[in-house]
């Protein structure tokens, strides 16, 4: 995910140091004198998310559509409340199956014990939450956190400054600050928040970012999880029908103006479908986005520095001699009023190019053909593995083929976007497009201890083992190290 200063919004001061490690260790003190929260506490921390998100609506939509100068209600609802109100339901209904001890077969040798995997929360966990889905990307870690029993610290991004402000201030009202705690500021902030000897930090964001983060931490040993991003390819098989490959690919990419780290970063076409490909493209998008400045169904990019850097994406690929369509159905003129701009789409840019090598984060679409079902798949596996990887194809020999030879975080067939949203599939990258999985019962396992317990009975072998050794010993090992 593309992390980007901004200088154009007031972010809030940073917390004083001094402060954060008050919180920081009053949490730490807590999670180690008290026992482990029981099924009914947790279930009221999952309560009072609901409660946060639902009841204030009104007060989040403003907030994010003040924070992007202008974002779609109706994308905050569906990428943001949706998402985290289905995993608020999932977790209601699985929370109590997660937190019983699972049986483990202990094994011939070990008969007739009994071994156990016990969940125990890991403590205080360190969550840092990214500016382009501000609610989803907080709220869902925070969620898996408190499920596990731990408490929690949360660091939300100052890029988003009234969305972070507006979540202070209901966690203020709805938790103990000894439960959740948030810290708003800066990037000085942030670096003394990934210092801090968490049980666990869980960081969304860039992957250069996320390399400072992982270095902060292992001065602790802190384990991490790391959402990153990455530049996530769609491959469209060429029997696969461009008009619906077109639709869900523009769907998939203009939403949030195509500020979504599993945003299709890139499309492969057959050579020979390269021109219907951008007419399907261009069809769809006057279907959905007529018009693109005042529409209240298309978002803003987050700053003017974010939108000055997607300009000289485009700028520097057509200048290398790279085909650019700028697809805009009504002609509108984008000038320095508006933070919105049209889809442009890139055709088979030079791999050189920056907009090739570093994720996009924006409406910007490029378009490689291939020859070859392994020619694409070749490209795929000589760039580094990407968080999601998008396959059109109703052949399940090709399906197969594809998952079977490419390495990504996850995957969505025939559509883009939709494994993150599913609650019982694990969600994160590999490489560099992340490090850890969570969502569901892998939340609440990535914010626990497993701990393994072997009970041994009042009757059992053990005495075989005992010096001195003889005749006993010597039967065990040559049935078990043959």
């Amino acid at each position: 995910m593309l992390d980007t200063a901004n200088e154009d919004q007031n972010p809030n001061t940073d917390a004083n140091p001094e402060e954060l490690e008050r919180a920081f260790w009053a949490m730490h003190q807590a999670s180690r004198q008290g026992p482990a929260p029981g099924f009914e506490r947790r279930m009221g921390h999952v309560q009072a998310i609901e409660h946060m998100l639902m009841k204030h609506k009104k007060d989040w939509l403003a907030a994010v559509s003040s924070d992007f100068d202008g974002r779609s209600e109706h994308e905050t609802l569906l990428t943001e409340f949706l998402v985290v109100m289905n995993a608020v339901k999932h977790t209601r209904k699985h929370l109590r199956d997660w937190m019983r001890a699972r049986r483990r077969n202990p094994g011939l040798l070990f008969q007739p014990g009994r071994a156990r995997v016990f969940y125990q929360p890991l403590g205080v966990i360190g969550i840092i939450g990214p500016w382009n889905y501000p609610i989803q990307l907080t709220l869902l870690p925070l969620l898996g956190a408190l499920s596990a029993g731990n408490r929690v610290m949360l660091k939300p991004s100052e890029f988003t400054p009234k969305t972070s402000a507006l979540l202070a201030d209901l966690v203020s009202k709805y938790f103990n600050p000894q439960e959740v705690f948030v810290s708003t500021g800066g990037a000085e902030l942030a670096a003394n928040f990934s210092r801090l000897p968490f049980d666990h930090l869980f960081f969304t964001g860039s992957t250069s970012i996320g390399q400072k983060v992982m270095a902060a931490a292992a001065q602790n040993l802190t384990p991490v999880t790391l959402e990153l991003g990455g530049k996530s390819p769609a491959i469209i098989h060429e029997q696969f029908n461009l008009d619906t490959a077109a639709e869900r690919i523009v769907r998939g990419k203009l939403i949030n103006s195509g500020q979504t780290c599993i945003a299709p970063d890139y499309v492969m076409v057959p050579q020979r479908h390269q021109e219907a490909f951008v007419q399907a493209i261009q069809a769809q998008v006057a279907k959905m986005y007529p018009s693109y400045v005042n529409n209240p169904d298309y978002t803003s990019i987050i700053s003017q520095r974010h939108r000055d850097r997607l300009e000289r994406l485009v700028t520097d690929a057509r200048e290398a001699g790279t085909e650019v369509i700028e697809v805009n159905p009504s002609g509108e003129a984008f000038d320095g009023n508006t933070r919105k701009l049209p889809l442009r789409l890139l055709i088979n840019p030079s791999d050189d190019l920056e907009v090739m090598r570093d994720e996009i984060f924006g409406p910007v679409l490029p378009i490689k053909t291939y020859d070859q079902l392994d020619d694409a798949i070749r490209y795929v596996n000589d760039h580094p593995r990407p968080l999601a990887l998008y396959l059109f194809s109703d052949n399940d020999k090709v399906q197969e083929r594809v998952l079977e030879q490419t390495v990504s975080g996850g995957v969505t067939i025939n559509d883009t976007l939709l494994h993150c949203a599913v609650e019982d599939l694990p969600f994160g990258g590999v490489g560099p497009s992340g490090m850890g999985r969570y969502h569901g019962e892998d939340s609440f396992k990535v914010f626990s201890h497993e701990k393994g317990v072997y009970f041994q009975t009042k009757v059992n072998g053990g005495v075989l083992a005992s010096p001195p050794f003889g005749g006993a010993v010597e039967a065990l090992l040559k049935i078990f190290v043959r």
